[in-house]
Parts: C-alpha cells; structure tokens; sequence
C-alpha cells in the first residue's frame, strides 16, 4: 500500500503528509523506536503518587476499550517536533485539537511545535474510535492526561540520569527538563535515550493541577486545522486523488429494499467519457449499513458520470414499502399513541392518579423524518489490489468501515486500510459506510481505483433518516393545580429495525433519550411504547431521540403553564422540585435503564443542575412571556449525554416570518478542557436546533422521498439564522467529569422556540417542523 502514499503524498497537500506520517510511526515498533537514534523519547519515574481519582466510564466498555499507551500516540523527532496522533474523526467538534492539545499540556509540550497526525481506523491500536455520542472528552480526558503525564515523567526521567540527580531535583518545563542547577535539555535531546524508560503506571504519575495548565481548560486553543479550512486548504473526502481512477455514481432504489428489474445502459454507455456500468447487489433491511444496490455508472470524470446516469433506463421493482406514504403513516402512529403502550417504566400508581384527577390535560406532538445533509455528501476512495483494500473517506467510524468493507470483499480486515479525511459535517450519517462499500466493489470489478461520489440529491433520498414520531403526554391535576400523574407514549420507528428483524418496539437506548429519564418529581409515572414499524432506513442523527422527547415534553409544559395561568419557569421548577439526585430504582426506572452508557453511580441524574441551567438561561434573556405584540420569550430545558442544557429563546414576527433574534444558551457539562469548543458547539446547536424547528422535513409518497436538495428541504440560512447567541457554561474543576457537548445543545431549542411563537401570536405548534405554518 505504500506506493499510494508515496503517490499521494507527491500531488496532494496536508492530508498527504498526515497520511505519510501516521504510516511512518505505526510502523515504528517500540523496539525500532528503542534502537533508533532520534524517534522518540520515553521514561519512568515514580517518585510520588499523587495522581487523580480515576473514574470509570463507558468507554471501558466500548468496542475495544480504551488504549492510553504513550508509545502509541506519540513520537518526537531529534529537532523536537512533537508528534500526536489524533484517533477520533474530526466533523467539527474539535476532537482531533482537543485530545492532543490535552496531551501536549500534560507532557509540558510547546503547542507550536505540535503536529497531529490522523490515525488510521485501526481500533486493537488505538482502542474505540466511534466519533459519536458526544462521548470523545468524557472517554478519553483521562486517557489523554495519562499519555501526556507519562511522557512527562518518563522525560524527566531520562534528564535525571544523564545528569545523575534525583528526578526530584529537576522539572519538565515548555518543552524542556531543567534541573536545578540550571542545566537544560530539550525534548529532543532527550528522544533516544526516555524510550529507555518504562511507561509509568497511573497510580506512578504526578499529575499536573489545575494551575499548572498551560492549554487545557483555557479557551484559547482553536482548532488545528482552523487555517486551512479557513482558505481552502484543508483536505476532505473529495479531495482525495490517485492516479488512474476512475469516478463512479449509482442510481439506486427509490424505494428501500427495491431492486432493478431491468437496465438498458446502451445510452448511459454512449456518453463521452463513460467507461462501464455495474450492477450492485441491493439489500432489504435488516441490512445494517450494507449498500442500498442499484446500477453504477464508471466514468473518466464525475461530470459524465453523472451524465450517463441521466441516460440510464432502469425499471425498479419497489419491494415491500412501495407504499410508504408519510401523511398515512403519521395518522397510524397518532392513533396507537392514543392506546396504551408497552409499560418502560412505572412508579407510583398512575392509574388511580388519573382516575381520581380533577382535570386531565393531554396533547401529541409528532416529528417527520429528518436527514442529516451535512455540507459535504458522502464520497469514498477505494483501491483494491491482490494485496488488499485502501480506503480514504470522510467516516466517522473508521474501523467499522473497515470491517465492512472487508466483509464485503471476503477479506480479512487486516487487509483493508481505511485513512480518514476531514468531515465536513457528519451529524450520524457517516457513521455508517455503506459508500464506502461501494466505492470497494467497484474498485475490485473495474480493476483501478474508484471515488463513488454522492450528490446532494443521492444523500437528501437515500439517507439513514431520524426516525419520525409521535408523542402523547398526558398530566392529572388535583384541584390545586398540582400535576399528580404523568404518561408519556412515545410511538417511532425503531433504529434497531437497521440492525435486526423489526420488533416495531424501540429499545432502552431509545427510551432512555428522555423518555423514561424525565426527572420530573412527580408520584405517579408511566412510559409506554406503543407498536411502530419501520418503513426506510432509520439511523443516528445528532442527539437522536432526545429531539422529539424535549420538543414534546417542553412543549407541553409550555400548555401546561398556560392552562394554569403559571410563569414558564415556574412550571418547569415546579415539575423539576427540589434538588435531589435521583434514585432510578425509587422512581420506577426500568433495571437495563440506559445512561449513555455510563455507569450511573458517576454520571446520575442531578436535578439541581437541571434546574440550575434553566435559571441561568432565564435570567440572562431577562424577560418570560410575551413581550410585546408579536414578540415571545420561550424557555426549556433537557439533560442529554449526561449534560444538562437550557435554553431562552426569543421569537419575532417580521412580516410573517419567524425570526429569533436572541438565544441564550446555559450548559452544564462538567470540566471543559476546551471551552472555546463548548461555545462553539453551542452556537451550532442553536443553528441546527432552529432549523429543525422550522424546516426540516422528509415526507414520503409510493415510498419515495419527495425532497431532492436544499431548496425543497431547507435550512436555516444566512438572513434568518439566530442573530445573537449567547453562551453560558458552569464551570467545574476536573474532579466533576467531563460530559458531553457536541450533541446536548440541540434538543431544547425547537420547545423554547415553539414556547415564544405562542408567547408571541398565541398560536400553538405541536408537528416538527413549523416554519411554514406562520
């Protein structure tokens, strides 16, 4: 495979280099390192044991774990450049800046002589690299500060012998270790002789405190590749190219789990330019994220490729969801909703409750279908060869592209290579590879590498969509006014219906996304389920199901507040009650209750901080209610990925349009390493959150996507994306744990803006979205 680096590396630009690089240090052993004489720089003191609690979280129990071997994710050159290898994908958040920068700061390493490197999928190596679940700070934090604080130690180790002191009588300062005696050496000096050191264990390391930081917890450290995406240089999946390849696009099934009854490519092979048609073997879910099949087009260029699609005539057999229609199906889940469900969770006696209410308010809030529409489609470059399989795509987990695709290739993975590009945008969708699959088929039928690129159109039809949903919530009120019982039905299509035979249940992930975790302190509870089949592939989107569960329930204490003639915030304090850690077995939470996959007793749920960022958001926009004609405030709050966030939304008519103008936005997410990143998060969420308030949609009809592109599925542009976002984060030392950012600030943004239009108009919305019903 090293001839297509060498290639790559001669026409390419910074993504060449990485690749070269990260190929360079794997394949490094520790004792080639050791024999070296410039590499690297390892070694062990342990003269003190002041490191901190380590905790546990789930990223113990991922897929692969956790690896925190220095000898893994770090090199340094004799001219003492640093090299860091980053092993989760970056789309935005800052992974691939902030687990370096937190190694750098705990081995005392310079950042400007910093360089990261993109690890390969490769996960035996470097151990879980799913980039997903806003989970990459609150797994790997720890991991990091291992990796960087045995550098350190092992450095100052290897300085203390040459010199023959004490490790105590000398420090690891900005990229050097000085002794006391003022001697210096750097940390390239040091590379050959710290690999001769062995790697400290934990308990051995003297971690650096809070005030020691030089990086981590500042804010002042943007991302890596900042510049380059900046002024066009940074690289993504199409950026990508090796000499001789061929450029393919697919006309795949309009309906899922269809298939071609007949293809005439005759004038498709007509089109200059146009080399080969494929047929690619279709799949009917449960498929996981096998390729949806269809006819491929090869082509000299993407245009004609494209071109020759056009020229296709292809008659389709629709399969078994030819007659998927969104408004029929939306009636279905509406009326199961209405009828009891499958009891997740139970506590109290809320049948009696409702018996015996003084009133009973109910309502259903329902959500269509959404697609991810990153800003860069999917695209994949294969090249298969006798020797193996090599892959450069934009994917989020990168090892599950490789065992995939070397599935589907009858390979062993050990014999495909998956490099990883930058993502512009990724949201879930390319956590699944299925155009990588395809790139690799085609790569091994026309016997020369092959980009498979995804249109704008090709990715908004045939997408792993948000499930759709309808939620009903029902509240009993004594003669007081005081909730005594509380149902909530949720009705989706399940995204284990991708993986398995379809139960038409969701599971406890699912459910777990604020359904039965609704910390409400209330006696009387009941979470159902009712029965809902899929019809189209369902997959992760960013926040998943926490999405429809925030807008329905912060919508409804919305109603509520208004029936009972509350302020907003009083209504959710009231609901919320005192703070109190809750106990899921006391409040009826189910025993395989879900919390992100943490363990509970480090991550629980925490009411006080719940309530906490909602006063932080509505204090900050001043104001509740209505402002004046045509100008509402609207307040929510969720706890997501073990974060808790609220949101005041201020929402102004303008001629008929909605327009928010002011967003404050209150996060509690544990110890930020870098709140320059949470800000940023942040600011996303609140474009994204009122996008999907107000835009986005995907319908069905015959079991077709009726959208295409940006302008029949929509988002929030440029004239009317919220003017003023403002960002509030509760800081926390290290001890609080890292929780997640990427994903939380999203949920509560659609209730609190839904909440301010009513505040506004006195019109209340309960169908996602609602932009064009104003």
């Amino acid at each position: 495979m090293l001839h297509f680096l060498k290639e790559i590396d001669a026409a390419a630009g910074p993504l060449a280099q990485s690749a070269a690089q990260a190929f360079r240090i794997e394949k490094l052993s520790r004792r080639a390192f050791m024999g070296g004489t410039a590499a690297f720089a390892i070694g062990a003191f342990a003269s003190r044991a002041d490191a901190f609690p380590k905790w546990p979280t789930g990223g113990e129990t991922m897929p692969h774990g956790l690896v925190d071997d220095p000898l893994v994710f770090v090199s340094i050159d004799a001219d003492g450049t640093v090299t860091l290898v980053a092993h989760r994908s970056e789309m935005g958040t800052g992974s691939r800046t902030s687990l370096p920068m937190i190694m750098a700061d705990e081995m005392e390493a310079d950042w400007a002589k910093v360089k990261i490197v993109q690890a390969e999928g490769d996960e035996p190596k470097y151990g879980n690299q799913d980039t997903d679940g806003s989970r990459s700070l609150r797994h790997h934090i720890q991991m990091a500060r291992k990796i960087g604080g045995s550098v350190r130690h092992m450095m100052r180790a290897a300085a203390a012998a040459r010199w023959g002191i004490d490790p105590k009588d000398a420090r690891v300062e900005n990229h050097a270790v000085i002794a006391s005696k003022g001697d210096v050496l750097t940390f390239g000096d040091l590379a050959a002789d710290a690999m001769k050191q062995p790697v400290p264990a934990h308990e051995d390391i003297a971690y650096k405190t809070e005030a020691e930081f030089r990086y981590i917890g500042k804010g002042e450290v943007q991302i890596t590749d900042l510049r380059d995406i900046t002024v066009g240089k940074a690289v993504y999946g199409a950026d990508v190219s090796l000499p001789g390849m061929k450029y393919a696009v697919i006309a795949r099934p309009p309906v899922v789990g269809g298939k071609v009854k007949s293809v005439n490519d005759r004038a498709a092979l007509a089109v200059p330019g146009v080399e080969s048609v494929h047929q690619i073997a279709g799949s009917i879910p449960p498929a996981k994220f096998a390729p949806l099949g269809g006819v491929a087009v090869v082509a000299s260029n993407t245009w004609a490729a494209m071109e020759g699609r056009n020229a296709l005539e292809i008659e389709w057999d629709d399969g078994p969801h030819g007659g998927y229609d969104s408004a029929a199906y939306m009636a279905e889940l509406k009326a199961t909703a209405e009828k009891p469900g499958t009891v997740f969770r139970k506590q109290g006696d809320p049948e009696a409750a409702f018996a015996s209410a003084a009133k009973v308010l109910s309502q259903t809030y329902t959500q269509d279908h959404m697609a991810h529409a990153p800003m860069e489609p999917p695209v994949a470059l294969a090249s298969v060869t006798a020797e193996g399989c090599e892959i450069w795509a934009p994917v989020q987990s990168p090892y599950a592209a490789r065992t995939d695709t070397a599935e589907a290739l009858g390979l062993d993975p050990s014999k495909v290579r998956v490099n990883v590009t930058l993502l512009g945008g990724g949201f879930g969708r390319k956590s699944k590879a299925d155009y990588v699959t395809e790139a690799a088929l085609l790569s091994r039928e026309v016997g020369a590498p092959v980009r498979v690129q995804w249109t704008r159109e090709d990715d908004i039809r045939h997408s792993f969509y948000h499930t759709t949903s309808a939620e009903r919530i029902e509240a009993a009120l004594d003669d007081k006014g005081k909730v005594t019982a509380w149902r909530h039905n949720s009705v989706a299509p399940s995204i284990l219906s991708t993986f398995a035979p379809d139960s038409g249940h969701q599971f406890m992930i699912e459910s777990g996304m604020g359904h039965v975790d609704t910390p409400f302190d209330i006696a009387n509870v009941s979470c159902e389920n009712g029965e809902a089949l899929a019809h189209t592939r369902i997959g992760w989107f960013r926040s998943v199901s926490n999405i429809p569960r925030a807008w329905a329930i912060g919508s409804f204490v919305g109603e509520l507040a208004a029936e009972l003639g509350k302020d907003d915030r009083d209504m959710w304090l009231e609901l919320i009650g005192a703070p109190r850690t809750v106990d899921p077995k006391a409040e009826g939470y189910p025993e395989d209750f879900w919390d992100y996959g943490e363990p509970y007793a480090e991550f629980p749920i925490e009411t006080g901080r719940l309530a906490n960022v909602l006063n932080i958001a509505a204090d900050a926009i001043g104001q509740s209610g209505r402002v004046v004609e045509g100008e509402g405030i609207g307040l929510a709050v969720h706890r997501s990925f073990v974060s808790y966030v609220g949101c005041a939304a201020r929402v102004k008519l303008v001629e008929g349009r909605i327009t928010v103008p002011e967003v404050h936005l209150a996060i509690d997410c544990g110890f930020q390493a870098n709140p320059e990143r949470v800000e940023s998060q942040l600011q996303g969420a609140a474009v994204m959150g009122m996008t999907l308030a107000l835009h986005s949609s995907i319908t069905y009809e015959k079991g077709r996507v009726q959208q295409s592109n940006y302008y029949d599925y929509d988002v929030v542009r440029s004239d009317n994306f919220p003017v003023n976002v403002v960002t509030h984060v509760v800081k926390h030392p290290f001890e609080v744990h890292s929780t997640g950012v990427g994903e939380p600030g999203v949920p509560p943004i659609a209730p609190a803006i839904a909440n301010a239009l009513f505040h506004a108009t006195g019109v209340r919305k309960r169908s996602l979205p609602f932009g064009d019903m104003v």
